[in-house]
């Protein structure tokens, strides 16, 4: 497994570094959801959360291994691993707003994460959570799919 990869997203704002996001060594998997997450109330509950809408937004969807990233403004997501075609698209409808999109892997994991960081955040009232909300947004944003992440999100 490559865990090279660095996704870099450039914004179209002015004086705004490009946002960049780098995938989490395997030896550092295990530390990543108390590194970034630890301080917001039960945090545990945010990685199955992410699995569960997921399952519930891909018909085609039926678990699998996810990378996790970090992203150069402090946030963090997940996005599960494509089997071999890094070209295989992922379709995703979301039966709360009756959008659908077609998407990469690393979108679709865009999208679930910020629904689970949404709701999380509502749930937990957490600033800090709001706060990886709002990083992974601006981050979407930026993406090359962020018409068919927003499709899904808004």
């Amino acid at each position: 497994m490559n865990n090279a990869v660095e996704l870099n997203i450039t914004t179209d704002t002015e004086n705004t570094a490009p946002l960049s996001a780098t995938s989490v060594a395997d030896e550092h998997r295990l530390g990543f959801w108390p590194q970034h997450f630890g301080t917001i109330p039960q945090w545990i509950t945010l990685e199955p959360r992410i699995f569960a809408w997921m399952d519930r937004f891909c018909a085609g969807y039926s678990g699998g291994i996810w990378q996790f990233y970090t992203l150069s403004n402090g946030g963090a997501f997940m996005a599960p691993e494509p089997d071999g075609d890094r070209d295989e698209k992922w379709a995703l409808f979301n039966p709360m707003n009756g959008n659908g999109a077609e998407m990469s892997a690393d979108a679709a994991g865009i999208a679930v994460c910020l629904i689970a960081y949404s709701h999380h955040a509502c749930r937990t009232e957490c600033d800090a959570m709001t706060e990886h909300y709002y990083r992974l947004r601006d981050y979407a944003l930026a993406h090359p799919e962020c018409s068919a992440i927003m499709r899904i999100t808004d």
